[in-house]
């Protein structure tokens, strides 16, 4: 009959750390969670501005959008326009975006295609405001998921006096305006 090893506390410990760390690898290892990203939702939104200001990234990784379908391609486009401008055109006085992030293209008269330049913009939300009070809201803002770092505890998020922020599976689609899932120029 083999004796028995008396088991002093020291070899408890190591067997329970081999243990422990075994079982940490196959939960690593075996079913992997789905990845989270950070997400916003344009119908929470209220244009508060702190998409600019709260982003660990300097320019924000929330970018304006236009959703092209409902775009109604005004002559007097307020997301585009001073309000009060003295002319149509596209001079600097007259453009509502402070850093000249959305380009304006004569398609016919009187309809003009508005195009934002991503890379110029900061998500200040001065053009999505101005679209949904005075337009048709096409443009909304949204996570460039290419851009964003996908901080653990977003601070926009955290900021957000709407609640427009969650964290949702990588599987689940951008939330566009209208619940369609398309755009002209979608995020990657």
């Amino acid at each position: 009959m083999s004796e028995r090893k008396k088991l002093d506390r020291r070899d408890f410990m190591r067997g329970a750390a081999a243990f422990a760390f075994t079982g940490a690898t196959w939960m690593a290892v075996g079913e992997k969670a789905e990845a989270k990203y950070w997400q916003l939702d344009p119908a929470k939104c209220t244009q508060c501005g702190r998409c600019t200001t709260h982003c660990v990234l300097n320019p924000s990784a929330v970018k304006c959008l236009n959703q092209f379908d409902i775009c109604g391609y005004c002559d007097l486009c307020f997301g585009y326009l001073q309000p009060g401008s003295r002319n149509l055109d596209t001079g600097a006085e007259n453009q509502l975006c402070p850093t000249a992030a959305i380009e304006r293209w004569f398609i016919e008269a009187p309809y003009y295609e508005y195009k934002i330049h991503e890379d110029k913009c900061i998500g200040c939300a001065k053009c999505v405001k101005a679209c949904l009070v005075f337009g048709n809201g096409s443009f909304y803002l949204q996570i460039r998921q290419d851009i964003c770092i996908n901080c653990n505890e977003c601070s926009i998020a955290k900021s957000c006096p709407s609640d427009a922020f969650s964290e949702v599976p990588e599987s689940e689609p951008y939330i566009y305006l209208t619940g369609d899932t398309h755009l002209a120029h979608p995020p990657t």
